[in-house]
């Protein structure tokens, strides 16, 4: 397989310690032109979507509306970046949302995860893998069809499933780095949905400093023997195989030159899967606390070369952050349209709350907002999809639409007044899901940092 390295644009300490922060486990969240109609149409080749779409404008004479101005922020058929075969397929994953999901998600916060027929229901939709290369056993289609199922996911405000981190984080680690033999037992059971993945990075005593990841795998002959425990991983209960990030040169001047990934199998001797941790939202995604006592791995365990695993990190977290984004703003779509639909039927003082002026102005101001960052999240999605998207850009989407859905979020449950505390009201729990985004995947503040670095480096 073709090596891939990854741009670094020379790392010092200091900054490998910041952008490793970038990475704070996304080991959540929690997903493609896939499953389009039965049986599976593939898009085998790159397009140039914004291309597709004016050719469609010159042969039927239609433009497609923008959020701003279409019925519904949810609509299908709206948005540029999105072609036809974009919205059969989001027309499909919607129905699978709505019919296998929604019904069964509030069993599965119960539980604290959903059901294993959830994966496999999936991968037979063609929901999983969607933009991994047809060559190695993916859907192969573009990014904007993966955005597709990350959006309609947000669409039904169900965030049990981990599809996005299985597909679109942990798959692309093994496409882009793996061996062949890898990636021919690895990705085909994970389109599938009969192989469950997830990634450790994040542990008790570090999260945004790389520099603190005390996981270590020590040589012995050609195994490797790993001791060290994971905390925050999403799908861990359930996960089938884990990208471990652990420290494998502890000489290293920096963390960028000491840090491999490994490939660690459910049942391998001393992987033990502790307890699925209480959240205060995301109630139906697992999230686990992993231990790894003195594993062995065979060489073959080891994912990418020896000591290049911070640089694999690095070179994917434009996509992570991307991901964050889009579900963000998905997220903020539906919040607005459901305090809309609640405030027009809601009535105090002899009429509805939607006809009081403040009201009408806090609509309004959610309104223009949320299409403002969608305009920019999608304006993203193109540059990703056309491979331009940088670092800094995609910083930039992730800090600005997940400030964003928590200021949403606040205000929607103030606009549906004691009602919007109530669990068993969609907002409230659109509320609490929403306080992680600006955590994970690199907080934040970590997020300006790297922003700002940009703008005043030389």
């Amino acid at each position: 397989m073709e090596e891939r390295e990854p741009v670094t644009r020379g790392f010092c300490s200091e900054e490998a310690h910041v952008l490793a922060a970038a990475h704070l486990s996304l080991s959540h969240l929690t997903p493609t032109c896939l499953k389009l109609c039965d049986p599976v149409q593939r898009h085998t080749k790159e397009t140039h979507v914004s291309r597709q779409n004016a050719q469609q404008t010159e042969q039927h004479g239609t433009r497609r509306q923008e959020p701003s101005s279409a019925k519904s922020l949810t609509d299908i058929g709206t948005r540029r970046i999105f072609s036809s075969d974009h919205d059969i397929f989001r027309e499909s994953a919607r129905k699978f949302f709505q019919e296998e999901v929604v019904p069964f998600h509030a069993e599965w916060e119960k539980d604290g995860q959903v059901s294993r027929e959830l994966w496999e229901k999936a991968g037979r939709q063609g929901l999983l893998g969607v933009a991994i290369a047809e060559k190695h056993g993916g859907i192969g289609a573009d990014i904007l069809s993966s955005a597709v199922v990350w959006e309609e996911q947000m669409y039904v405000n169900c965030s049990g499933p981990g599809f996005s981190l299985h597909s679109d984080i942990v798959m692309p680690y093994i496409a882009n780095y793996g061996s062949e033999e890898q990636i021919k037992r690895f990705i085909p059971e994970m389109v599938a949905g009969k192989c469950i993945g997830a990634i450790a990075m994040t542990e008790p005593g570090a999260g945004s400093d790389l520099q603190g990841v005390r996981t270590y795998a020590k040589k012995d002959g050609s195994d490797w023997i790993l001791n060290g425990s994971k905390v925050f991983i999403t799908n861990g209960w359930m996960s089938d195989v884990v990208i471990v990030v652990a420290v494998t040169n502890r000489e290293a001047r920096s963390p960028a030159h000491g840090i491999s990934l490994f490939l660690v199998e459910n049942g391998t001797k001393g992987f033990i899967k502790g307890r699925k941790l209480h959240k205060i939202g995301l109630k139906a995604q697992d999230t686990a606390e992993l231990f790894f006592e003195d594993v062995r791995l065979p060489a073959s365990a080891l994912l990418g070369k020896e000591n290049k695993g911070f640089y694999y990190l690095m070179a994917e977290l434009p996509q992570e952050r991307l991901l964050i984004a889009d579900m963000a703003l998905a997220s903020c779509e539906f919040m607005f349209e459901e305090t809309r639909n609640y405030v027009r039927q809601r009535k105090a003082f002899g009429k509805t709350v939607a006809h009081l002026q403040t009201v009408q102005h806090k609509l309004a101001e959610m309104k223009t907002q949320i299409c403002v960052g969608r305009a920019f999240v999608d304006n993203c999605l193109q540059l990703h999809a056309d491979k331009h998207l940088d670092s800094s850009t995609a910083s930039m989407a992730k800090y600005w639409s997940s400030d964003l859905q928590n200021s949403v979020a606040t205000q929607c449950v103030q606009l549906h007044g004691g009602w919007g505390y109530m669990w068993e009201y969609p907002i409230a729990k659109a509320f609490v899901d929403a306080r992680v985004q600006p955590i994970y995947g690199g907080t934040n503040e970590i997020m300006k940092e790297l922003i700002a670095r940009d703008i005043v480096s030389d």
